[in-house]
């Protein structure tokens, strides 16, 4: 093969067209070799001197040959064949295939094309034959799919596209279908691009006439004389035939499209019926029901549905065929179809569940009522084959016992109360009679009413009840209990006068203090309880709140114990007492710390609480309105249902004795209650326990118009000589009146205010303190009072005595809680509060603090 002979592009492309079909040959390597070898040995028989110029001569063209191959190799002119391209199998596929195909360099030139491509663009050979591009330029109808498929094939991707081209000449229209792909995954074949052109114009037709046919098959069901719909495993509907559609008054337009469900066309609890078949992996079932049909305005009409469902292998349903009989229709001149109609109206739209059984409780029939309930409950409760699997294992005997009672004819069966299995607490009440026909499938009617609001509610009250009356058990002990401890406390105060440190009794008398002061302490605990202890409500911020108490909690439960407090952004406010509140929190933390002798994790969170939400919450009780959530959660050992129902009791302690009062959770609900807010506690042995606490969302008022809040002392709980108030001067004058039922306290009360200058006058009662400032003209200059009193109260005498003076200046002292009487007072009534059980030092602080604040005024 000369130079010359591989010059020009066809010449090129023929090259290399077949070069790739000859895959070189071994005979011509060896002749060529010959030739060589005996020019070689003809020149050597020339002799040496001779033969010298003809050997350079030779080696000379052979030199120049191997450099001009090398070029051209370099060049691409010559190209070494490969040996894929000899596959006797491959090649004949291609070039006779009946697509027509052809590939592309990188350039977008073709280097191959089949006869199929050939005959289609009117070329002879692969040099004539034109791109895609170029064999369908001009057509509009396919510039735009030409376009992205060379798009693609620049980017390197397989594309195909559905064209049509118009007919000439009188021909039809062609249907063609273009592909492209890369040639190979890397280097030059990357780089390639097969194409390919098939005619579908008879697969197209083949489809139009499959559609037509569709389309006359729908629009025979649209209008058969009955309605026919089909729904999904979810219940939305996806098809509804144009008489049903009719028939219900809906649009066809919003059917298929999401906007209708089974729900919405059929009354009642029908829908629960009609998707509570028993699945049957790789079975099809057709059920009859009998239901209402609900139409657009509300009406309904009654109905008979053919329901097909056919189970996948897994049993799962597939969309239903449901054929649809109207019996509406002449139901007055059919007599038996007006009875069955009212029948199934009676049976499917009572309000209670339904369902007749055999002997071993298997379902045979079952109204709406009941198919819902069922669905309501677990899943492996849900369409259950016996009425036994809808109730828990513990009752599932004593209702089978009753169904067998049933089945023997017995009359006057006990109501059955039971757990219904499910994931939530839920009971029903089951009725059970018998058929009365012997022999038959259907041995007893089970009637169900579901009674777990009934039953909350009774539980609720019942609790309620309990705790209101320890309430006011607890509320009456620590109101008779405080007076005792303050004439303890008053009198233990006068011992503490007259003994010096360095008395031998002195000590003792201190430990009398001491236990005053924790028995004191115990009675709040119990009036907190009660919800009868003073509180000092303000507009609250939890996650400041309990940020302050992050370091007090962390000294409460040790090292072994980790605390987390997590803040919910965003908290609203509430109205809360602060001490109140830290109080809940502290004995909230200290239980879990107990829970947790080996250590732990003790975590406190808050959250906003919405209304929504707060009512698909399952806590009985709480109602929906915007809350302030705080959980306290610890991962001790947890408490049994047992216990977790009585540890809001007072004196309900699980430890030891000696280490719990038993006022700790008790003192939390109280003041929870007292809060207007709500509490409840999730806890198993093993997983730790869960307080929620939820309180109030507090709403400023437009115009607040609160007064200023009388002046309260508290008791105190510590030594009066470590607080520099103590040291300030407490004497006075004036003339006080004394108002107290218990003689033993308002005598020591009495000498009390006497030793630091006061003139005391004392009334055992209302009536009595009345009469002494009618005696004393107007020379009353203060009124200490109890608030509950035989004859005539606390609260009955200062209105009395604010009509006669009413710049009388008051304090009422009192075991009970501010909030318990001042209800019972005018509006704006001024007065100041001293809770039970006070020392001497605070009942005459307090007298000097409002004296004083009458002498500002």
């Amino acid at each position: 093969m000369t130079p010359s002979a591989m010059t020009g592009p066809a010449v090129t492309e023929r090259f290399a067209a077949d070069g790739a079909r000859r895959g070189g040959s071994i005979v011509l390597v060896l002749a060529v070799a010959g030739v060589v070898v005996a020019a070689a040995v003809a020149l050597m028989t020339l002799g040496r001197s001779h033969a010298q110029p003809y050997i350079l001569g030779l080696l000379a063209v052979l030199a120049t040959v191997g450099l001009f191959m090398l070029f051209a190799v370099a060049a691409g002119i010559l190209r070494f064949a490969d040996r894929k391209a000899d596959d006797p199998v491959l090649r004949p596929l291609a070039d006779h295939a009946a697509d027509a195909l052809a590939v592309t360099d990188a350039r977008g030139h073709v280097v191959y094309a089949n006869a199929a491509y050939l005959a289609l663009t009117g070329a002879t050979a692969a040099a004539d034959a034109r791109p895609v591009e170029r064999v369908f330029i001009g057509n509009p109808d396919v510039s735009e799919a030409v376009f992205r498929l060379l798009k693609a094939a620049r980017e390197g991707k397989r594309q195909q596209e559905e064209v049509r081209l118009a007919g000439s000449d009188g021909l039809p229209a062609r249907w063609l279908r273009l592909k492209v792909r890369p040639l190979g995954e890397t280097g030059r074949e990357a780089r390639s691009n097969v194409w390919s052109i098939s005619d579908i114009t008879r697969d197209r037709a083949q489809q139009e006439d499959v559609f037509q046919e569709l389309q006359h098959a729908i629009e025979y069901l649209d209008h058969a004389p009955c309605g026919f719909f089909s729904a999904d495993a979810s219940g939305a509907l996806v098809y509804v035939n144009a008489t049903l559609a009719g028939w219900l008054n809906h649009d066809l337009a919003e059917i298929g499209s999401g906007g209708l469900k089974l729900a919405d066309i059929v009354a009642g609890d029908g829908a629960a019926l009609i998707t509570s078949v028993q699945p049957a992996p790789g079975e099809v079932k057709t059920e009859v029901v009998d239901v209402d049909l609900r139409m657009r305005g509300g009406k309904t009409m009654p109905a008979r549905l053919y329901h097909k469902l056919a189970f996948g292998a897994d049993g799962r349903p597939g969309a239903s065929r449901t054929l649809v009989i109207s019996r509406a229709r002449d139901e007055g001149a059919d007599l038996q179809r007006a009875a069955e109609v009212r029948f199934m109206r009676f049976f499917d739209h009572t309000p209670m569940a339904i369902a007749t059984v055999d002997r071993d409780g298997r379902v045979v029939r079952a109204n709406a009522r009941f198919a819902k309930l069922a669905q309501s409950l677990a899943p492996a409760a849900a369409n259950p084959a016996s009425i036994l699997d809808a109730v828990s294992a513990r009752d599932r005997d004593t209702l089978k016992g009753a169904i067998a009672s049933a089945a023997e004819g017995q009359g006057d069966i006990a109501p059955v109360e039971a757990m219904l299995d499910g994931a939530k607490e839920r009971w029903g009440l089951f009725y059970v009679t018998g058929v009365g026909e012997q022999g038959d499938a259907e041995a007893a009617i089970v009637y169900l009413l579901e009674i777990t609001e009934k039953r909350s509610l009774e539980n609720q009250f019942a609790q309620s009840q309990k705790m209101q009356a320890v309430g006011q058990l607890a509320g009456g002990i620590a109101h008779d209990f405080n007076n005792v401890l303050s004439a303890i406390m008053m009198a233990n105060d006068f011992l503490l006068n007259a003994h010096k440190p360095t008395d031998p009794s002195f000590q003792d008398i201190m430990q009398i203090k001491q236990n005053a002061t924790r028995a004191a302490t115990l009675v709040r605990q119990l009036l907190a309880f009660s919800r009868r202890q003073t509180m000092r409500p303000q507009v609250l911020d939890l996650g400041d709140a309990l940020s302050d108490l992050t370091m007090l909690l962390r000294r409460l439960i040790g090292e072994k114990v980790k605390l987390d407090v997590v803040h919910s952004r965003d908290l609203w406010p509430v109205k809360v007492d602060v001490s109140q509140f830290e109080q809940v929190i502290v004995n909230l933390a200290v239980n879990a710390r107990d829970a947790m002798s080996d250590g732990g994790r003790l975590t406190v969170k808050t959250a906003n609480v919405p209304a929504d939400e707060a009512g698909r919450l399952a806590h009985q009780g709480l109602p929906a309105a915007d809350f302030v959530r705080i959980d306290v959660i610890d991962t001790g050992t947890g408490m049994p249902p047992d216990v977790v129902d009585k540890i809001f009791e007072p004196f309900f302690s699980t430890k030891e004795v000696g280490k719990g009062t038993g006022l700790g959770l008790s003192t939390v609900y109280g003041i929870v209650k007292q809060t207007d807010g709500f509490i409840y506690v999730d806890s198993n042995p093993g997983e730790g326990t869960a307080f929620h606490i939820f309180l109030p969302r507090h709403v400023a008022p437009a115009i607040p118009a609160t007064p200023e809040p009388a002046p309260e002392v508290s008791p105190a709980s510590a030594e009066p000589s470590a607080s520099p108030a103590r040291s300030r001067d407490l004497t006075g004058q004036g003339t006080i009146l004394l108002v107290e039922d218990e003689e033993g306290l308002r005598a020591l009360n009495a000498r009390g205010l006497r030793s630091r200058g006061y003139n005391v006058i004392e009334a055992a009662n209302g009536i009595e303190a009345l009469e002494v400032l009618e005696d004393q003209d107007g020379a009353i200059d203060l009124v200490v009072s109890d608030v509950v009193m035989p004859e005539m109260d606390g609260p009955t005498m200062l209105a009395a005595m604010r009509k006669r003076n009413p710049d009388l200046r008051i304090i009422f002292v009192s075991g009970y809680a501010e909030d318990a009487f001042e209800k019972s007072l005018p509006d704006n009534e001024q007065f100041a509060f001293l809770p039970k059980p006070f020392t001497l030092s605070q009942l005459v602080e307090a007298v000097k603090e409002t004296m004083g604040a009458g002498q500002t005024a």
